[in-house]
């Protein structure tokens, strides 16, 4: 094996060496590992999904480990489903050199499971777990409405695990070290390592590896990042006017991304470009995303020209969006907008004033060309 032999655990194994360590599942939800697998019956489980689909634009990290260390997210995948006799390994991609990666390792493995690589659309919301299974199973790649946990009806409805990559390769990880190999690193609560990447006004942009618990101005001075606020988690995720004193541990880094603003460009101007991108991405089945994210986008562009009644639409909508929507994107849309208005709320005076803040939209927050 590329990686040196992978220990055969049983179910009760996984669940106490994710317990010892803390495990959380690597994507967006930061979800117990240890809880998910106990929420599976003992018998039934249909497969273990593996959601490769690394649709958040300035997101590398997965794309990464499937490309350049694929056995080791096989080994977490096959030895999970060894343990919960699944009798599937379903690994959902949208990257062509990915899914590539993934094929070619699996022609020099014999793992008496049946493995398959499916590519998926690369929207944004095709990333979400559901839309991954409805996906897999020749639908749609968007949510469904019904909020129902893989764990319970997955793929064709059956109890499936699933979690994104690098949860697998941490398992893989985990397995091997043991719970104390594995904590000779990071944090004490949850030990181990991290992928993140960082862009944005960086020198040095990429996907670095790092203890978890490391302080974010630890991997700005690192990134080569330019001074000002910084975006945590993506486009969903929520800015910090200060960075000081502030460790990169889960839920906040969940998603494992760093943008950097940097002091060039103009604040509300790439607030907005974003938003118009994400609007984009709706699946269109629910009003919040439809109608909600539309007049958010509408209200940014006129307060960025100086509108008072877009800053007074803005707060009035962000209000109506959160918790209606039949998936986490608009919720993750409106929790993005209201970070950006009171982390920069000296611009929105600057603008609302009529002067604006001199700045040009440069697009440094990237992904959305």
């Amino acid at each position: 094996m590329t990686h040196g032999p992978q220990p055969e655990l049983t179910r009760d194994d996984y669940v106490r060496l994710c317990e010892a360590v803390g495990l959380r599942g690597r994507g967006g939800a930061a979800f117990p590992v240890a809880l998910k697998v106990q929420d599976l019956p003992a018998r039934g489980v249909e497969a273990v999904v593996v959601n490769g689909s690394e649709s958040e634009p300035v997101s590398r990290k997965d794309r990464l480990l499937l490309t350049r260390s694929p056995h080791l997210v096989l080994d977490g995948a096959v030895g999970l489903a060894h343990a919960l006799r699944a009798p599937h390994v379903l690994i959902a991609v949208h990257d062509s050199a990915a899914a590539m990666s993934l094929r070619e390792a699996l022609m020099e493995r014999d793992d008496r499971l049946a493995i398959e690589v499916r590519e998926t659309p690369g929207r944004f919301v095709a990333g979400e777990a559901r839309a991954v299974l409805s996906a897999l199973e020749g639908g749609k790649a968007v949510p469904p409405g019904r909020r129902v946990l893989p764990t319970r009806k997955g793929y064709h409805r059956r109890p499936t695990f699933l979690s994104n990559v690098e949860t697998f390769a941490q398992l893989a990880v985990l397995t091997r070290l043991g719970s104390r190999g594995f904590s000779s690193t990071g944090l004490t609560s949850e030990p181990g390592t991290q992928l993140l990447t960082i862009d944005g006004a960086v020198q040095r942009p990429g996907v670095i590896e790092t203890p978890t618990g490391v302080p974010l101005d630890t991997v700005l001075q690192y990134a080569g990042a330019e001074p000002g606020p910084v975006l945590l988690g993506g486009y969903h995720g929520r800015w910090l006017a200060r960075t000081e004193g502030v460790i990169l541990q889960r839920p906040e880094v969940s998603a494992g991304i760093i943008l950097a603003l940097g002091s060039s460009t103009c604040p509300l101007g790439e607030v907005t470009r974003v938003a118009e991108w994400l609007r984009g991405q709706s699946a269109g089945q629910c009003g919040p995303c439809v109608f909600g994210l539309a007049s958010l986008v509408d209200d940014f562009a006129r307060l960025t020209v100086g509108d008072p009644q877009g800053w007074h639409d803005a707060q009035r909508h962000l209000g109506l969006v959160p918790g209606r929507g039949a998936c986490a994107h608009p919720d993750g849309t409106a929790r993005f907008l209201t970070s950006a208005l009171e982390v920069f709320a000296d611009d929105v005076r600057s603008h609302l004033s009529g002067q604006g803040c001199g700045r040009p939209v440069l697009g440094v927050l990237g992904g959305t060309r």
